[in-house]
């Protein structure tokens, strides 16, 4: 089997909330996610890098915001699933790097738990999953503190 790349991004609009969820935590913040399921930008990147290395297609082909079905889904159970498509097709993911992009809320104090809660639903050691996070100095969408986004690649 030879190795397989996948890289994912993902941009959600800041909405109505207390908090967004990101590496499947909550993290607080004076907005919430819209978004179709839970918002996780951090684990809808990771689904999409993890279908972009096989050639499975992306997120939502797999889980349709049309789809009643997945309305307010914990993106947990989304990358579960894809995850295990994966090994079905008799793949391991190796280690992963993800970007958070966010002017706020602040994501450094959040970083080792959503490695944690990563590293524990796909059985990878702590050392395997890296998580950063960067603002975009005030320019774009970001930088307005409109939304949030996260880029992924797998190996």
């Amino acid at each position: 089997m030879g190795l397989r790349i996948g890289q994912g991004r993902d941009i959600h609009r800041f909405g109505d909330g207390d908090h967004v969820m990101l590496g499947g935590v909550p993290v607080p913040h004076d907005q919430g996610i819209r978004a179709h399921s839970d918002g996780d930008v951090v684990l809808h990147a990771l689904c999409d890098a993890l279908l972009g290395a096989l050639a499975l297609g992306d997120i939502g082909g797999w889980f349709p915001d049309t789809d009643a079905e997945w309305a307010g889904t914990d993106s947990t159970q989304l990358l579960t699933t894809v995850y295990q498509r994966v090994r079905e097709l008799g793949y391991q993911l190796n280690n992963l790097d993800i970007t958070v992009l966010a002017q706020k809320p602040r994501i450094a104090p959040h970083v080792d738990a959503m490695r944690e809660h990563i590293s524990a639903t796909l059985a990878l050691p702590p050392d395997a999953v890296s998580i950063k996070a960067t603002t975009t100095e005030g320019l774009g969408s970001i930088g307005r503190a409109e939304g949030l986004a996260a880029e992924a690649v797998v190996l």
